[in-house]
């Protein structure tokens, strides 16, 4: 699955860590999920599009 989580991470100027932090995930989650090496669970991809502030859609595609 692609996302667009680092563009909009960048967006903001957060590192990894930052967005972690505002997830309760470790870092090395947000660097797999990035990286598509992850794909996360439901609950996880809301709380990241609520991080975000959007839906899921805009931030994950499908392949």
């Amino acid at each position: 699955m692609k996302n667009r989580l680092k563009v909009l991470r960048a967006e903001r100027d957060w590192s990894q860590q930052d967005l972690a932090d505002r997830l309760e995930v470790s870092r090395q989650s947000v660097n797999a999920i990035e990286t598509g090496r992850y794909d996360p669970s439901l609950p996880l991809a809301f709380k990241i599009a609520d991080v975000f502030g959007t839906q899921i859609e805009d931030i994950f595609q499908r392949d």
